[in-house]
């Protein structure tokens, strides 16, 4: 298995993992909630019920619109 993180150095001189290859936009599945999390509100069951059907209806580009 390939390491996806990375070891850094922090100013204080401990260390701390980041990923190596980051992801924006819908290459990657998204749940309803991450996709209403996107939007900077707040994770309601309206508001669940609305992101699910805009993935339905729109796919990977329904998250592209709040993240590049």
């Amino acid at each position: 298995m390939k390491d996806k993180t990375a070891k850094e150095k922090t100013d204080d001189g401990s260390t701390t993992s980041r990923l190596k290859q980051l992801y924006t936009g819908g290459e990657r599945p998204i749940d309803p909630e991450d996709l209403v999390m996107a939007s900077g509100r707040d994770v309601t069951p309206e508001r669940v019920e609305r992101a699910k059907r805009l993935i339905e209806e729109k796919g990977p580009a329904a998250v592209e619109r709040y993240l590049p």
